[in-house]
């Protein structure tokens, strides 16, 4: 992504209300052309679709996917603001297509980073902080890179920040963004479980040795 100034950006904020990165991805999309960018973010419906935001999504459907294999299996709620736009084609598509992508992210817990609880973060914290790479190295620069860290670990485990998997230039939540925008509604993923086949099952594993040594003394 190429270089854009914070005050562009704050420019953009400032006319369209779409968020931080967003306006970035717009701005650098257009070569830092302010007006280009407002017409990039709203063809992406991205600009509208931050303005609803704020809307209650009470309505939505659950939909689920199974991955080839019945071996993986998601149930994920979707929300959006009426029953209407609930059975339409293009929030059912987006269902379909989120719960998939769930599915093909085995490391993903949270919808979003805010989502994940604080004694989770301050055990990445711990992990971080205890890397042999980091030994010796100076307080300051050793929270600094931490920090750096934390935020990519953080972003690993939340659904929204995840590459779109039927195109990886979009995160999940700019693929939501942008259907709401074309919508016209509020839409939100709520939450999700993920299901693989014999997960938590303990399974006795044969000691060959001790197989073997009692098949000889017969």
């Amino acid at each position: 992504m190429a270089d854009v100034s914070a005050k562009l950006v704050k420019e953009l904020r400032d006319k369209t209300g779409a968020g931080m990165m967003d306006c970035k991805k717009a701005l650098a999309e257009t070569k830092g052309d302010v007006a280009k960018a407002i017409e990039w973010l709203r063809k992406k419906g991205i600009a509208s679709a931050e303005k609803k935001s704020g809307r209650v999504a009470a309505e939505g459907a659950i939909g689920s996917y199974i991955h080839t294999g019945a071996r993986v299996g998601v149930l994920l709620e979707l929300n959006c603001e009426t029953d209407f736009v609930a059975r339409g084609d293009l929030f059912q598509g987006l269902l379909k297509d989120v719960a998939m992508q769930v599915a093909a992210c085995p490391n993903v817990e949270y919808v979003t980073t805010a989502q994940i609880p604080d004694n989770v973060v301050e055990q990445e914290k711990l992990i971080e902080m205890g890397r042999d790479d980091l030994a010796g190295k100076p307080d300051q620069m050793k929270a600094k890179i931490v920090e750096g860290r934390i935020g990519k670990r953080l972003k690993e485990l939340a659904l929204m920040e995840q590459p779109f998997i039927r195109d990886s230039s979009m995160t999940v939540e700019q693929l939501v963004k942008q259907v709401a925008g074309q919508i016209g509604e509020n839409i939100q993923v709520r939450r999700f479980t993920r299901y693989t086949l014999g997960e938590g099952i303990q399974i006795d594993q044969p000691d060959f040795a001790t197989e073997v040594a009692s098949m000889s003394g017969n």
